[in-house]
């Protein structure tokens, strides 16, 4: 299941990438339109701007912009930086760990193959195919 953090990010994403790109726009506007309080939308767009999916500035004229076109952002990426790993199980989080059990687990192949479903499904979707819908 996924927090209400990995959600919203989604929809600050979406909210911004309908609007002017060369514009920087307040968070203040963005919490408004999505009804979300603007102190929690602090904190998610620290994350968005640490993670170089957002550009903010500060101050009069400040605000927030996408740092790519719409179509160069995967759901999957947004999700991940917000919620970390989609890997159901420890072992699939890391392709460098080692796991004791690997040769002998009967569910590893179920637990990988239900990994790449979710990952090719959230990566496959771009943030411009959420507002085209």
């Amino acid at each position: 299941m996924f927090s209400t953090k990995g959600r919203y990010a989604l929809r600050v994403m979406i909210d911004l990438a309908q609007q002017d790109p060369e514009e920087f726009i307040p968070l203040k506007d963005i919490a408004e339109r999505q009804d979300i309080s603007k102190k929690y939308l602090e904190i998610i767009v620290k994350d968005l701007v640490h993670g170089g999916f957002l550009k903010g500035v500060s101050g009069k004229g400040g605000g927030y912009l996408l740092t790519r076109k719409p179509n160069e952002y995967s759901v999957g990426e947004i999700i991940e930086l917000m919620e970390g790993s989609l890997a159901p199980v420890a072992c699939l989080t890391d392709e460098n760990m080692e796991c004791p059990r690997e040769n002998v687990c009967k569910t590893l192949p179920m637990w990988t193959e239900f990994y790449m479903l979710e990952r090719d499904f959230f990566y496959g979707k771009k943030l411009s195919d959420l507002i085209n819908s």
